[in-house]
């Protein structure tokens, strides 16, 4: 047996060493909810997606706009109304055919269908003209000056091999549809699929065949991604050597990772805010003990939560001093964002006199739907809130579960309490209003489970699309944030930090929308 460990342990040193120069294990709390590219609006779904397919423009590991399959566009000088697109030329996807326009067409078309999760990004999108192979137009429902901010986790698919595997619908996630298109891929990206086992592994292989091998290192050719829901595990492999990467270092950990050999760890602050939502339409909650009534309908409820939730106590306890307090729903990155509106403030004593006010001296109790493998710390985060509120009368009930049974319920309105993360890939509060503010319907407020319906706020949000003048937009955008948060319909928590662990070998800089690009990555 002794004899058999040495083996093993040479083996495994063998095998880290010769991975070492070419192959990147991969490591992170949670899955990709699907391989269908526009099903999932989800950040870790986009990230292994933007290994394998691409978008139109994407954004470099500082956050800035780079050109990706279109090499330039522009707002037509004819027509205002008209986003002109130049696409890439000589570009094929992984099954050897040519990407043209009409793969555009498609995806775009895809992309705006019912069980989209993308599709509020192209709301203003009317039309798509294939003017020719390499050349498309965007019709837009007025002039819409940031169109193109929002295509940056919007993935081409190959026409042909979506229609031949029965994948032109995009899958049904929430509804627990399997398709072709969930489990296989064929993209344009760095990097072909090789094998994909959900909650497992999925393995990666350089494309050889890639547009881009000279633009970009490319210096890994295998990706070996494993997700490892707990932390201490986690870690345990990238000290032990199993893996080489891992986005989400937990924060008690930072320092021994920092201080073993052969280890660095990478600290940027994230595009995303960790938040609660609250169900304050319905008249009668599923998951409280008050009967006929709904305490999360009364504003002081809502005002008395905010101030029971001491945002600096969960940043030095909880987060060891890795997150920024947050009074707003946006991070600083985003346009529309002002240190004024994201102050904090804690007061137990106000918060038991709202709920005096409330008519919940007393208090209530109240289920709260948690992840467990999404954010950093999530489910220590939302223990935090539990005693905090408890210091008001409110009785939290805490559910935590993988965020593949978590997102559904915010989706599909079946929670009254919950936790959520936004990030803002096209840096516009628009972005924000889109998902979490507008009433739900078809086009928008997919992410809206507080029941929160205005419409003259909902016209100020679609004004957001077309307004050309940006300082008028942006008063516009500051008039709806000053009705968010005077309504109170979330409680910010932080803006989230991020930490990646990696051996020194590994190469890269911190992205703010913690979603690695590996082509850029470099290998010593």
């Amino acid at each position: 047996m002794k004899t058999t460990g040495i083996l093993a342990a040479a083996l495994l040193a063998s095998t880290a060493l010769g991975a070492s120069a070419e192959t990147l294990r991969w490591a992170r709390a949670g899955d990709s909810l699907t391989l269908d590219p526009h099903a999932q609006n989800e950040g870790p779904t986009h990230t292994l997606s933007h290994q394998i397919y691409e978008p139109l423009i994407i954004r470099d590991t500082t956050g800035a706009p780079q050109a990706a399959l279109a090499t330039d566009w522009a707002v037509s000088p004819d027509d205002p109304n008209v986003w002109v697109f130049n696409l890439r030329q000589g570009v094929t996807f992984h099954g050897g055919e040519e990407f043209t326009a009409e793969d555009v067409k498609f995806s775009i078309e895809r992309a705006q269908s019912e069980n989209s999760n993308m599709k509020e990004l192209l709301n203003s999108i009317v039309e798509v003209r294939i003017v020719d192979d390499h050349t498309v137009e965007f019709v837009t429902d007025g002039p819409n000056p940031i169109l193109p901010a929002n295509l940056t986790n919007l993935f081409m698919m190959d026409k042909g091999w979506a229609e031949a595997n029965d994948a032109v619908d995009v899958q049904d996630v929430e509804g627990g549809e399997q398709t072709f298109a969930a489990t296989n891929a064929n993209g344009t990206g760095a990097y072909t699929l090789v094998s994909r086992e959900p909650d497992v592994r999925t393995v990666l292989e350089r494309n050889e065949d890639y547009w881009g091998m000279d633009e970009f290192p490319m210096e890994i050719t295998r990706i070996e991604y494993t997700p490892i829901q707990n932390a201490a595990t986690r870690v345990a492999a990238l000290l032990s050597g199993e893996v080489d990467f891992i986005q989400d270092v937990p924060v008690q950990d930072l320092g021994r990772v920092a201080e073993t050999e052969g280890l660095v760890v990478k600290t940027a602050p994230q595009n995303r805010t960790i938040f609660f939502g609250m169900n304050t339409a319905e008249e009668d909650l599923a998951s409280d003990d008050v009967e006929g009534e709904n305490p999360l309908a009364s504003p002081q409820v809502r005002e008395a939560m905010n101030l029971a939730i001491n945002r600096e106590a969960i940043q030095q306890v909880v987060m060891r001093g890795q997150s920024a307090p947050a009074g707003m729903i946006a991070p600083p990155f985003v346009n529309g964002w002002t240190a004024e509106m994201d102050q904090i403030e804690t007061d137990l004593d106000a918060a038991r006199a709202l709920m005096a006010e409330a008519g919940y001296e007393d208090g209530f109790s109240i289920r709260l739907d948690c992840p467990n493998d999404r954010y950093v710390n999530d489910e220590a985060i939302c223990q935090s809130a539990v005693g905090m509120l408890a210091q008001i009368g409110v009785t939290v009930n805490l559910d935590a579960k993988p965020k593949a049974q978590h997102f559904p319920l915010i989706t599909n309105g079946e929670t009254d309490f919950f936790m959520l993360g936004w990030g803002v890939p096209t840096y516009d509060s628009a972005y924000v209003f889109n998902f979490l503010v507008h009433t739900r319907g078809d086009e928008r407020g997919s992410w809206n489970a507080t029941g929160y319906s205005n419409p003259e706020i909902d016209e100020m949000i679609v004004s957001l699309e077309s307004e050309t003048d940006l300082e008028a937009r942006n008063e516009t955008i500051a008039s709806i944030w000053e009705v968010v948060q005077e309504e109170q319909l979330y409680l910010p928590i932080h803006h989230q930090v991020l930490n990646w662990g990696m051996t020194d070998a590994v190469g890269t800089e911190v992205s703010p929308e913690d979603d690695p690009k590996f082509k850029y990555f470099t290998m010593n």
